[in-house]
């Protein structure tokens, strides 16, 4: 199995060396799928796009598959149309129905699930791995604290909306999954290893190509870096969604090596991620500059309106989504009263 170390050396490497390798992953896995079983898994994101670009230089007809719920910028939308051979999913259910249902995506994924399954457990009166997680007592394999304790989050089991991590599931994944199960094509995908804890664990069991997986899955910018990403657009001029705004230079002060030996640290000057406008996984990690939700605001009014706006106590006595809006506010409202220090807003909206 892949190590840590090895995850470590492979990030530090040079981009035309990154880029090298993950040509290389590419080629191994459609030669063991042909070209027509694969398909590239296209958000319209700055990630993905680069991966389409480098897929389709090698492979020019492979499909792109799109999965549009409705929750992506509009600018994300047309862009992803824009290409050839993309093939355009829509989920079963809409995000307002599967809030009401799971609850609201917050924190991240693994806390939004930890949160979810151990309210479970202290309703079926079960001292679970979960409970112990939010109280920082789980260890690992070697008898350590567990990197997913979650000890700080634990009195979000005690407020009035729910939290879990479904909706990606839902809203992303299981079409791309029903779409795999109906034509026995799988997905190459632009997931890095450095976004979050449990990317970095998939990648440790699986590297960049996992073959031996129960639903087969390529990822083969697993070592690639956010600066690796924006180089390349740079590098390549790349066209990427307006709303991303364009790709600068902000100083020497990253230790990135660019192909043209830049060596600068690059930002987009709009959004530096997209992904799902009504989203508040990672929201509280933007501690500088606008934040999403703050910058949502000020260019798309009547997204954030319906993100903000609405939202009631159902019969169950929870917080939930109504015909008027998602109701984040209060949701937002209360993890800053948790949360937020020295008068900085823990989500600022």
């Amino acid at each position: 199995m892949p190590t840590i170390d090895e995850l470590k050396v492979l990030q530090a490497l040079p981009l035309d060396i990154k880029i090298y390798k993950t040509q290389q992953r590419i080629r191994e896995w459609v030669d063991f799928y042909g070209v027509d079983g694969v398909y590239v898994s296209f958000s319209g994101g700055k990630d993905s796009t680069v991966l389409l670009h480098l897929v389709r230089k090698l492979y020019p007809n492979v499909e792109a598959v799109f999965v549009n719920t409705g929750l992506e910028y509009p600018e994300i939308q047309q862009f992803a149309k824009s290409f050839e051979n993309v093939t355009v999913l829509r989920p079963a259910i809409r995000f307002d129905e599967v809030i009401r249902k799971y609850g609201y995506p917050m924190i991240s994924k693994e806390v939004g699930e930890c949160i979810m399954q151990a309210k479970k457990a202290r309703i079926s009166g079960k001292y679970t791995q979960r409970l112990r997680q939010l109280e920082g007592t789980w260890l690992d394999k070697n008898g350590n604290k567990s990197i997913f304790n979650h000890e700080k989050y634990k009195p979000l089991l005690n407020v009035d909306f729910n939290i879990s991590n479904v909706c990606c599931n839902i809203m992303k994944k299981k079409p791309s999954h029903d779409y795999t199960k109906a034509t026995k094509k799988v997905q190459i995908t632009g997931q890095m290893a450095d976004e979050s804890k449990l990317r970095q664990q998939k990648w440790l069991q699986n590297g960049c190509n996992g073959f031996k997986m129960k639903s087969p899955i390529s990822n083969p910018l697993s070592f690639w870096t956010e600066q690796d990403i924006l180089t390349y657009i740079k590098t390549y001029n790349i066209p990427i969604a307006s709303v991303y705004g364009e790709v600068v230079e902000t100083g020497n002060d990253s230790d990135q090596i660019c192909l043209d030996g830049c060596g600068n640290h690059l930002k987009c000057t709009g959004c530096q991620r997209t992904g799902c406008i009504c989203c508040g996984f990672g929201a509280h990690l933007e501690k500088q500059g606008e934040g999403r939700f703050e910058r949502l605001k000020r260019t798309h009014p009547k997204q954030y309106d319906y993100c903000m706006n609405g939202g009631g106590y159902d019969t169950d006595g929870l917080w939930k989504p109504t015909k008027d809006g998602l109701g984040m506010k209060h949701v937002f409202d209360t993890l800053n009263e948790l949360y937020s220090k020295s008068g900085k807003l823990f989500i600022p909206y």
